[in-house]
């Protein structure tokens, strides 16, 4: 993938693959993904575990470019027509490299092949989150109420794409 002007990626190709959450490789970066989102959201947080990310309803991918894990995202199935973006994270060191959008397009390209209407999300609030939700903003997502079994609070809000009309 070769970006262009708006700060993406620039001749560093990102290789996404479906990826097995447990994998000894992905570990460090899914403990600081666990560890970050607690430190600012307490029990709030609903990031998925290895375990969690290894249901038959997830899929996850992680993000190379080389030899260098730089992300990784899950799309879980809510239902025939609706997907949940899941615990989309770019390696501190490829922030702001295209990383994260490369795994968010990817992810809303298969949820178009699986003939979603809608994909959602759930983030928080906290300044962290800040990049992420202007990354979702940038491809379409705009606020909505909570779904599935999500409940609001001050700590998290709600996102979904509408792909029903997209090609």
């Amino acid at each position: 993938m070769e970006c262009g002007e708006d700060g993406d990626l620039k001749g560093n190709d990102v290789d996404i693959r479906q990826d097995d959450p447990t994998a000894p490789y992905v570990a460090d970066l899914l403990a600081h993904h666990l560890e970050e989102l607690r430190s600012v959201m307490g029990e709030h947080a609903q990031a998925l575990d290895a375990s969690g990310l290894s249901a038959a309803s997830v899929t996850f991918w992680t993000a190379w470019q080389g030899d260098l894990l730089v992300g990784f995202g899950a799309l879980k199935q809510l239902d025939a027509t609706h997907g949940e973006l899941k615990s989309m994270r770019a390696a501190p060191s490829a922030r702001r490299t295209g990383a994260g959008r490369a795994i968010l397009n990817h992810i809303i390209a298969k949820g178009r092949e699986r003939g979603y209407a809608r994909l959602s999300l759930e983030t928080g609030t906290a300044p962290l989150h800040v990049p992420a939700v202007a990354l979702y903003r940038s491809a379409g997502f705009v606020s909505c109420e909570p779904f599935a079994d999500y409940q609001a609070s001050p700590h998290n809000q709600f996102m979904s794409l509408d792909l029903s009309n997209k090609f």
